[in-house]
């Protein structure tokens, strides 16, 4: 694994853009740690040959978690509906271009359908905490990826921006940490210990 800085990543993308019709980015990281920010940064960088897809479409329904119990793990692993994100990207691996969920942080809401890959769009930039996680069934999508990048922090940092992702919707410090930790945290922890080895590490 190679350590790169946001730059040396984009030089290495735009030779990537060159080089092939259509290549598949996996950009992972734990909760808080700026994927979204990096990756429309990337493809703002790239141009009009650059896509970004988020995981986060694939969350399952608050109907779904509540009749499995799952309601207070929202966003952990087995809260989002992998094989069907797995699917989209065996899909898109093999030249298509198809429609794809988004989610509407407002609504706490999937929205079917509401994306769509542009079929001119060479480097399709995927961002999310457990593309790279080596658990079934997302596992499933390692030899998929052309590139593999992970967002470099320690449990440290991680857990110091988790609480202050709390703090900042107006909890009280014990009520910040009790929330990171119920959920946010053993989400991070797990994406930190079992993701597998990344081609690139952002420092």
């Amino acid at each position: 694994m190679s350590s790169v800085d946001a730059g040396q990543l984009l030089s290495i993308l735009i030779e990537a853009a060159r080089s092939s019709p259509r290549c598949l980015v996996a950009l992972a990281g734990p909760p808080a740690v700026g994927k979204s920010t990096l990756a429309e940064r990337l493809a703002l960088g790239l141009g009009p040959v650059a896509q970004v897809i988020p995981m986060d479409g694939f969350h399952r329904d608050n109907d779904w978690l509540e009749a499995h119990g799952l309601r207070a793990r929202k966003g952990a692993p087995e809260t989002f509906d992998a094989e069907a994100f797995v699917a989209l990207v065996r899909e898109i691996r093999a030249g298509a271009s198809p429609a794809y969920p988004l989610f509407d942080r407002t609504a706490d809401r999937t929205l079917p359908g509401a994306g769509q890959v542009d079929p001119a769009a060479r480097v399709l930039i995927f961002e999310g905490n457990y593309l790279l996680l080596d658990r079934a069934p997302w596992h499933d999508l390692a030899p998929l990826w052309d590139i593999t990048v992970s967002l470099a922090i320690d449990e440290e940092m991680l857990t110091r921006r988790l609480v202050q992702r709390w703090l900042d919707h107006g909890l009280s410090a014990s009520e910040a940490l009790a929330r990171a930790e119920s959920n946010d945290l053993p989400n991070g922890r797990a994406v930190l210990r079992e993701s597998r080895r990344a081609d690139y590490q952002l420092v």
